[in-house]
């Protein structure tokens, strides 16, 4: 008996071994068109009634099924016979579902190549080179995962253990954003800076993408605003320490020292990538990361979107009779999907509404287009500036939505801001003193400001 017929054997006769493989087997691995048939039946049966199929039911919906032969139909039913007559019951379940595995993997793998020499041969028209990678890694990755959930009373010890478990992060170079997030930016999440025109989005993005690239990580920023040059410019200002005016004056040779000496301090990579203004989606930015994988090797720790509102959707046709609450909030689910799909987190930003551009206390609702961006979005903060602010050389942030901390905690606060050299840096504790809302390391101000004794309440 060979394995294909062992796997249909045992999908009609052994309920706990149909129960655990049947969910992780495609009808593709199968190369014979009977065994494919038989399977589909298989499969349509338990999906109907949620018990495995007799062999009596089968071969009725076989000799209904009107896209098969009179021949065709012979051969369905002789298999079924067989099956019945050699059906073993004492097969180990487990040795079973080992030799399902490791068939379904070399099935995977095979039709994977299959598929990779179509794309290479220009007969598949809805994939690209790009996908070549993603498709093999998928085959490579099939996997039997059996665990249906956490099982609180038996899974007590895995859960201690997660509580315990430092959490991978990429942390900012700015103290206070590491306090308000406990240490960094987490794996699989999207994070949201919200401002208006001019305020500070890109300026922030590309200081947080240098300080990434300082700390050894591989930094990839995706501009759909501004020109690759222009974002490389920044950068430069702000890791060579230098005004945006002064680099225009920069002699060739001092330059080179000053990029080779931040060469020699870091181990990690910034890529910036430029698309066109809504022009491209996740399924672009998915490409370019096999791309950059197959052609330099290279895979990045974070992801900059130089910004969301101006990405278009993988999911909704661009021009569709659509509102912008539910585009806006497809991109967003797309963007968090890469994010968790890669293991990375992802940064972007968004526009405030008009009323918010002009508010020096803006809240979710100052969304720009759609609020289900702070619905999907992890962390989201806004940046805030003034006449007094810039005459100070700071910025505001106040925390909207905070899924690492408590946002009560450091509500608002400041950041010193050097905008000729593009840098963020942290002020000392005293420059936040008299801002309502701050937290503080020792006691938090209550609502007069005072911090020697907690209030109370009003005596009566």
């Amino acid at each position: 008996m060979k394995l294909e017929q062992a796997i249909l054997t045992s999908l009609i006769y052994n309920e706990d071994y149909l129960r655990k493989v049947l969910p992780f087997i495609k009808p593709e691995y199968f190369s014979d068109r009977t065994e494919r048939t038989l399977f589909n039946e298989i499969t349509s049966f338990t999906e109907t009634y949620n018990n495995p199929p007799e062999i009596a039911a089968l071969s009725i919906a076989v000799k209904e099924k009107t896209n098969l032969t009179d021949d065709e139909v012979q051969k369905c039913e002789d298999y079924l016979s067989e099956i019945e007559k050699d059906n073993n019951p004492k097969t180990e379940i487990q040795w079973l579902v080992d030799k399902t595995e490791k068939f379904c993997q070399e099935k995977a793998i095979y039709n994977a190549v299959l598929g990779s020499i179509s794309i290479l041969d220009g007969k598949d028209k809805t994939n690209d080179k790009g996908a070549i990678p993603k498709i093999l890694s998928d085959a490579l990755a099939i996997s039997f995962d059996t665990t249906v959930g956490h099982d609180y009373l038996q899974d007590s010890d895995e859960r201690y253990e997660f509580y315990h478990r430092k959490e991978e992060r990429i942390p900012f170079d700015l103290d206070i954003f590491n306090k308000i997030t406990k240490g960094g930016l987490p794996a699989k999440t999207l994070n949201i800076a919200l401002a208006g025109t001019g305020v500070g989005k890109s300026l922030f993005m590309c200081h947080m993408a240098a300080g990434a690239m300082v700390q050894g990580k591989n930094v990839l920023y995706i501009t759909l605003e501004m020109a690759e040059e222009k974002i490389a410019e920044r950068i430069d200002a702000n890791l060579l320490n230098i005004t945006l005016d002064d680099l225009m004056e920069l002699p060739k040779d001092l330059y080179d020292k000053k990029v080779e000496r931040v060469k020699s301090k870091t181990t990690g990579k910034l890529i910036i990538k430029e698309y066109p203004t809504a022009s491209a989606s996740t399924i672009h930015f998915r490409t370019l990361l096999n791309e950059l994988n197959l052609k330099k090797s290279f895979i990045p720790d974070i992801i900059f979107v130089d910004y969301l509102n101006i990405c278009c959707s993988a999911r909704i046709r661009a021009g569709s009779n659509i509102n912008s609450y539910t585009y806006v909030k497809s991109i967003a689910e797309e963007l968090r999907g890469l994010a968790v799909e890669y293991n990375l987190p992802i940064v972007s930003a968004t526009q405030t509404t008009r009323s918010g551009f002009t508010s020096s206390d803006p809240g979710l609702e100052d969304t720009s287009e759609s609020f289900g961006l702070p619905a999907t979005a992890d962390l989201m903060f806004a940046l805030i500036t003034s006449e007094d602010l810039e005459a100070l050389g700071q910025i505001m942030v106040k925390q909207l939505k905070n899924r690492y901390n408590d946002p009560s905690y450091y509500k608002r606060f400041t950041v010193g801001v050097d905008r000729a050299k593009m840098k963020l840096y942290d002020i000392d504790q005293s420059g936040q003193m008299n801002i309502t809302d701050a937290g503080h390391d020792d006691k938090p101000l209550n609502t007069f400001g005072n911090r020697d004794k907690k209030f109370e309440g009003f005596k009566v």
